[in-house]
């Protein structure tokens, strides 16, 4: 299934396409605090992503696999060689915003930036995101059998490449990606971004809403475990200023300022919102992998090294890898 070269246009309208001019990177960038592994949606596995991230030349890399941290315990296993970077325990959850009026899809995404790995009452938080995955996952499935779009010898297939299964949790996060490209691979869908379109999406007929989370739980949750929550690509913060502070008060510590999907008008007035409201700008490429190499998605990233300097300075860790420089 990672021959789908599909546009995935549909995942980036969480961010809210911005046509402006693009954002030109001063130099490769050295950071991306937002990427995805098969762990969740991503199509690549977790060392296969850390090695095209250090091939690019990212030295700070933070895995955010949504509602596991599976990925990252894996590759700083006990015994594992060194990474070829600096990689951050992250991860994205997609929390529902009930009451919370015109939303993509009624959620916001807060990711969960050095989360602590140990954290058994996190753990247990994200395994019940997951099992509520799993419930979505299975009603989807069946729900696409009834319309006349069977695709569980290819949903078995994944689960069984990915280490998953429907009906336990090992650490994997199942969701609507997995599915859009096993409707891709049944040949009911000629890409990812038209199963999401016509099949998958909110409205849409297979469309099952998702359970879990609220926001300001999901900030609390990343907060517990040591973590800096950050709102991750949400233009429109920019006409949602009231909202943007309600999660500061709340716990909300970062705001995804330079997402590579964002134009260069877009990322300095976002930039301006995260500086009056203290929060940390954090940045990344949402790396998943369905419509191009991790190599053509860098190219268009940039992220300053200040991002990962003044994080690390939050969590009170020290980052020395970047430009070889002890920061902080």
């Amino acid at each position: 299934m990672r021959g789908d070269t599909g546009s995935f246009r549909y995942r980036r309208g969480a961010g809210k396409a911005t046509q402006g001019e693009p954002v030109v990177p001063p130099h490769p960038s050295r950071v991306d605090l937002h990427t995805h592994s098969r762990r969740s949606d991503g199509v690549l596995e977790p060392l296969e992503l850390v090695t095209a991230a250090a091939a690019a030349g990212v030295q700070v890399l933070a895995l955010s696999d949504h509602d596991t941290v599976a990925g990252v315990r894996e590759l700083t296993a006990s015994g594992r060689p060194p990474l070829p970077l600096e990689l951050l325990s992250a991860v994205e959850i997609n929390s529902v915003a009930t009451g919370i009026s015109r939303l993509w899809e009624g959620e916001l995404h807060i990711l969960g930036l050095g989360v602590d790995l140990h954290d058994e009452a996190f753990e247990a938080t994200l395994e019940r995101q997951r099992g509520f995955r799993v419930t979505r996952f299975r009603r989807i499935v069946d729900r696409l059998r009834q319309m006349g779009y069977p695709v569980d010898d290819q949903v078995d297939e994944y689960l069984a490449a990915s280490g998953a299964t429907v009906g336990a949790s090992l650490g994997a996060s199942l969701g609507r990606p997995q599915i859009a490209r096993c409707l891709v691979a049944a040949r009911y869908a000629s890409t990812v971004d038209d199963a999401m379109q016509r099949l998958l999406g909110r409205g849409r007929p297979a469309y099952v809403p998702r359970e879990g989370l609220g926001p300001t739980e999901a900030i609390s949750a990343i907060r517990a475990a040591g973590g800096l929550p950050s709102l991750a690509h949400f233009a429109d913060a920019l006409e949602r200023r009231e909202l943007i502070e309600e999660l500061a008060k709340a716990g909300l510590g970062g705001l995804e300022v330079h997402y590579r999907h964002f134009d260069a008008d877009t990322v300095a007035a976002l930039g301006e919102v995260a500086r009056e409201l203290r929060l940390a700008q954090t940045g990344g490429s949402d790396y998943h992998g369905d419509a191009e190499t991790y190599a053509e998605a860098h190219a268009s990233l940039y992220v300053p090294d200040e991002d990962a300097t003044n994080l690390f300075a939050l969590l009170g860790r020290r980052l020395t890898i970047l430009t070889g420089a002890a920061l902080r």
